[in-house]
């Protein structure tokens, strides 16, 4: 019976890790992915907006 008790922890683990991975999967795209990938570009842009203007700064 100890092997039992020695599997059950990583046999848990495992449906977990599985059940989290089938989740972010079909998280995936949908009727927001427009909406979240509007968002991330966003804050590329601004970022990329405050390097260009600190870099900007240095050299002038």
């Amino acid at each position: 019976m100890e092997y039992v008790s020695a599997l059950v922890p990583p046999v848990v683990m495992a449906v977990a890790f599985t059940a989290l991975i089938v989740t972010m999967v079909k998280s995936q795209g949908g009727a927001n992915k427009a909406k979240e990938d509007a968002a991330v570009d966003a804050v590329l842009a601004a970022h990329a907006e405050a390097e260009g203007r600190a870099s900007g700064r240095e050299t002038a």
